[in-house]
């Protein structure tokens, strides 16, 4: 996933502006799907900005975190915040 698709799913599938570097978080985007092994990074923006459940990695139970949910949350701002400190 590239910046440039980080920021027009912001603008014109969310209809918002963004808020933070798409850049930084396309890369780490990219590096927890691998991480992952999971080849579908949409996925992965989606549970981070819009919190849309992933089936295949049971991100959600009754609507809410799993732990593994919550990992992967997690990893993904971790290294979000990773590649902005490193510009």
């Amino acid at each position: 996933m590239t910046e440039e698709q980080v920021e027009k799913y912001i603008k014109e599938d969310l209809g918002m502006e963004p808020r933070h570097d798409c850049y930084a978080l396309s890369e780490a985007i990219n590096y927890i799907a691998e991480d992952l092994e999971h080849d579908n990074e949409l996925e992965l923006l989606q549970l981070l900005i819009e919190n849309k459940p992933i089936n295949r990695l049971m991100t959600h139970s009754y609507g809410f975190h799993t732990s593994g949910g919550r990992a992967i949350i997690e990893s993904i701002q971790n290294k979000y915040y990773e590649f902005t400190n490193t510009k």
